[in-house]
């Protein structure tokens, strides 16, 4: 086993293992934070663009497409994860063959995803359409906006992948600077193609594939110049081990993400047989719903990132200090954010819809969301420590208990109480799993911080009865 050396240059990978916790959390959130923001800005912007340039039905058509997304997307996403993790222990361990070997393995491993992922959501999109309900209104539209986007699904895994290792090693600030160039890439064309062209809503979705291409490319050439992780031939002559190791740990991961988008789409299910009115106030809703809770998201990648390395160097203790600072950036974004959807909810619905109904479901969805998210913000916390320790399979089980509340409470409700149900549904999913995942993070640590204590306790000891014995004799 060859070790990374002491002489890492930390402008390149940041060593997460040593020195204050809280500065470094702090030092790799801000970037990320800014990443993710970017991310949802110009997806807000999309959806501005579209309600406002093309009229509130093509918004519901492109917000219908959101749960599909997040199906396909989640899954490939969870999968970059679940790699991450493998990714940054190796690299906490200092074991630089094993880091070579694995990220080969998830070159290999993504370029296969990519085409499966992209025929397979090509294929099935008429048909998970019209099991969704979808209004004849907005199916033609939906079609043409999710053809593009799902045929240039490798875009966004690339920079899904590339970001995940870049995370692993430490590197935050570069997927900043790819979101930041697509960002602008993406509002641009989105103006352009709508305003100028009139294209319709398959220009905002050429424009987003054009973006991610470009945040692809600069992820992809920041990892060329990093020397720890240069691959030679050997590298990608791969025992099964290897792949065995990597989809262990990124396929619990990947349908986690999946099986919360079907309880999404069963949601939205419900939510399109009451026509585009409701549609188009769900679409509003989920944006909002993405943007904030956005802060403490981050706040999980980074204790994902942060737990893995940590795991990997066997700094157990760290861990838990780690997690205290994360929830309480949890606890800052739910007081802030939080409020704003309280108490502003109509002022926030007025950005992106036009006309009034929608308008007044939104304020019947947010503030109660908005009392209630503190619970999904120490969710994302608690559940991406347990998944950079490598535990994966609890936080999937949480996945199925979230899909199973939400199409429960959506079902039994929906016609009782109308659009309230939606937020019920989401509330009642994240109150689940994070009972799940607090549990989860209690038996996959308590033990290693147990076993640490133990050895500490032999090591001091076994050092003082050694100098009791030298002065002695």
């Amino acid at each position: 086993m060859r070790s990374i050396t002491a002489t890492t240059n930390k402008k390149q990978v940041i060593d997460l293992t040593k020195g204050s916790p809280l500065r470094l959390i702090l030092s790799f959130y801000w970037p990320l934070l800014m990443t993710s923001m970017l991310q949802q800005f110009y997806n807000f912007a999309d959806t501005w663009i579209v309600g406002k340039g093309l009229g509130d039905n093509a918004l519901a058509a492109v917000g219908n497409m959101g749960s599909l997304f997040f199906l396909i997307v989640g899954f490939s996403f969870g999968l970059a994860n679940g790699f991450g993790v493998l990714i940054a222990q190796s690299f906490g361990a200092r074991d630089e063959d094993t880091l070579k070997h694995r990220l080969a393995g998830v070159i290999e491993l993504g370029a296969v995803l990519s085409i499966l992922l992209s025929v397979f959501s090509v294929l099935f999109l008429p048909t998970a359409l019209r099991l969704l309900r979808t209004d004849e209104l907005i199916i033609g539209d939906s079609l043409r906006y999710g053809y593009i986007i799902f045929g240039g699904l490798f875009t966004g895994i690339c920079y899904n992948i590339s970001a995940a290792v870049l995370r692993a090693l430490g590197d935050s600030r570069t997927p900043l600077k790819a979101i930041i160039v697509s960002s602008v890439i993406n509002i641009s064309l989105n103006c352009l193609f709508i305003f100028v062209l009139h294209s319709g809503v398959e220009g905002v979705a050429i424009a987003t594939v054009i973006a991610q291409i470009a945040s692809s490319i600069i992820c992809l050439e920041r990892l060329g110049r990093i020397p720890e992780i240069k691959l030679e031939k050997q590298y990608f002559k791969n025992e099964r081990t290897i792949f065995t190791d990597l989809l262990k740990n990124g396929l619990p991961m990947a349908f986690m993400n999946s099986i919360t988008a079907i309880g999404c789409m069963v949601v939205q299910y419900f939510i399109n047989g009451f026509g585009v009115v409701y549609t188009a106030a769900y679409a509003a809703c989920s944006k909002y719903l993405n943007l904030f809770m956005n802060p403490a998201s981050t706040a999980g990648s980074a204790m994902s990132a942060y737990t893995s390395q940590n795991y990997g160097a066997g700094e157990y203790n760290r861990i838990k200090q780690g997690l205290m600072v994360c929830l309480g950036i949890s606890a800052i974004t739910y007081l802030t954010l939080g409020s704003l959807m309280v108490f502003v909810p109509a002022k926030l619905a007025a950005i992106l819809l036009s006309g009034s109904e929608q308008i007044a479901l939104v304020c019947e969805f947010l503030p109660r969301c908005g009392m209630m998210i503190i619970f999904v913000d120490i969710l994302f916390v608690v559940r991406s420590g347990v998944q950079g320790m490598g535990k994966p399979m609890l936080p999937m089980i949480s996945g199925i208990l979230e899909m199973i509340l939400r199409i429960a409470v959506i079902s039994f409700f929906i016609g009782r109480i109308g659009f309230r149900a939606a937020a019920y549904a989401e509330i009642s999913a994240w109150v689940g799993a994070l009972i799940i995942n607090v549990y989860a993070f209690y038996v996959s640590l308590a033990p290693k911080l147990t076993s640490s204590y133990q050895s500490r306790q032999e090591r001091f000891l076994l050092t003082h009865h050694l100098h009791k014995r030298k002065t002695f004799t």
